[in-house]
């Protein structure tokens, strides 16, 4: 179990951009570098309606687009809520971009009131993210938008 709080502090002073972008990368490579099991993090933005475009992530090259009516990351954009798959192969429809991966993670990130995007991790073990997981990566998420500016 990770310790979260410890993960946000930490994150915090390693975003010292204001830049939204530089920040991604930063977070990125962060909670790959910190949380364990996981085999993708990364952002996708909505940079054009009802769609998902791949932004800074750290892993294997990334399925890109995704539209909001198809898999985790487009249920998550869709609904505005954090989607927690146990074995990502049981969602119809799933978008498979590495075979390897069984459990998501999927945090929308809203910003002004608009979904700006969304956080996905992939994890190649079953069930790997709980409720206190879910919990700490929205927290990671919070972290990540009080310390950007989206303006630029």
């Amino acid at each position: 179990m990770s310790d979260y709080p410890r993960l946000a502090r930490q994150l915090e002073a390693l975003l010292d951009s204001r830049d939204w972008l530089t920040n991604a990368a930063q977070a990125c490579a962060f909670v790959m570098q910190e949380i364990p099991d996981l085999n993708w993090a990364g952002f996708y933005l909505q940079r054009q309606p009802e769609t998902l475009i791949l932004g800074p992530f750290q892993g294997k090259p990334a399925c890109n687009p995704i539209p909001f009516g198809k898999g985790v990351c487009g249920a998550a954009a869709r609904t505005r809520q954090t989607q927690r798959v146990d074995d990502v192969h049981a969602v119809a429809d799933h978008i498979a971009c590495d075979a390897d991966s069984r459990a998501e993670l999927v945090v929308p990130i809203i910003v002004d009131g608009a979904l700006w995007g969304v956080l996905d991790l992939d994890s190649p073990r079953p069930a790997r993210f709980t409720s206190d997981d879910q919990a700490g990566i929205e927290r990671l998420v919070a972290t990540f938008v009080a310390a950007s500016d989206f303006t630029g």
